[in-house]
């Protein structure tokens, strides 16, 4: 284990004895492992093991001083107890594979606290659809922080944190790539609420209040920019074959296409886009998460950095 000045850094084997009691919880399968695991992402049952109950487990302890925290709070004022939900944020590039994490850990807490609700949100919904972002001239900055309802995201994170009942949210489709017109997600009075996007650890300048003000804890999926491009059309791939019998699907025409030239737009997606946004946006925000999840080739978590302070 290396002591870094933020951050102790932990090797894949030094971080799998950390798993405390999270080894009384496993019981998953490689079937639930498919079923959560995101297009072209990687994982196996060893990283569950090694990775994500030791993870777990220091979210339980997290999650339970918080507990004890908020009792003696409302203890110290003399008011009834108001339960509000343990929030955890995951941040990262595109194509990284947080949704895999965010599905997996809600997996997991689940069966660590089967009494809890534990719900898993995106901010994918918090986009602006796509006509707005051409009305405001910004639709080749789909994902910066100007193509977030930030305003109406910030009113979500609150009335979820201050436990107002029933919230909504809009919902995003990767299929028609823009927001779903009448429907939404709805998180119900969670304990626990998982928040995954790429944009949640960002301090954006328009606001007094950001995302990760609400947060409890957090993470950010981290990996070299080379093997995340790699990842990125690895994926860009696999939507094609997915979409090239389905013209209502965003990338059919692409699908149906040229494939040379499919991957050539794609590469200018990822140089323009997802590169300028992970180098100016996502990655300065990395140093702000509390643990650090490290990827090499193949996805596999090398090394964990947890924070100090």
């Amino acid at each position: 284990m290396k002591n870094e000045m933020k951050y102790y850094e932990i090797s894949r084997d030094e971080w799998r004895v950390f798993h405390g009691r999270g080894d009384a919880y496993t019981g998953i399968t490689d079937t639930e492992l498919e079923q959560i695991r995101g297009l072209n992402d990687r994982i196996s049952l060893a990283d569950v093991s090694d990775i994500y109950l030791p993870l777990r487990h220091l979210i339980q302890m997290h999650y339970e001083q918080y507990q004890m925290r908020q009792a003696e709070k409302s203890e110290f004022l003399e008011i009834k107890p108001h339960r509000t939900p343990f929030i955890i944020g995951i941040a990262g590039s595109v194509a990284v594979g947080k949704s895999t994490t965010a599905r997996l850990l809600q997996l997991l807490l689940s069966r660590a606290y089967p009494d809890k609700k534990v719900q898993m949100i995106t901010t994918d919904g918090f986009l602006y659809p796509t006509a707005t972002l051409k009305q405001k001239g910004i639709l080749d900055k789909k994902g910066f922080p100007e193509s977030y309802d930030m305003p109406h995201l910030i009113q979500f994170m609150n009335a979820v944190k201050n436990n107002v009942g029933p919230v909504k949210a809009p919902k995003y489709s990767h299929q028609i790539y823009d927001i779903v017109r009448d429907e939404f997600d709805v998180i119900d009075d969670p304990d626990i609420l998982i928040v995954e996007g790429i944009n949640v650890l960002q301090l954006p300048s328009t606001e007094q209040i950001y995302v990760s003000d609400f947060f409890d804890f957090s993470i950010y999926v981290d990996a070299q920019a080379d093997l995340i491009k790699k990842w990125f059309l690895e994926r860009f791939d696999l939507l094609l074959d997915l979409a090239k019998d389905d013209p209502t699907n965003y990338y059919y025409p692409y699908a149906i296409s040229d494939r040379q030239s499919a991957f050539k737009m794609a590469r200018r997606v990822w140089r323009d886009i997802n590169l300028q946004n992970l180098n100016e946006y996502i990655l300065p925000t990395r140093n702000r998460a509390d643990v650090i999840l490290h990827k090499t080739k193949h996805h596999v978590i090398d090394k964990v950095f947890l924070r100090k302070y």
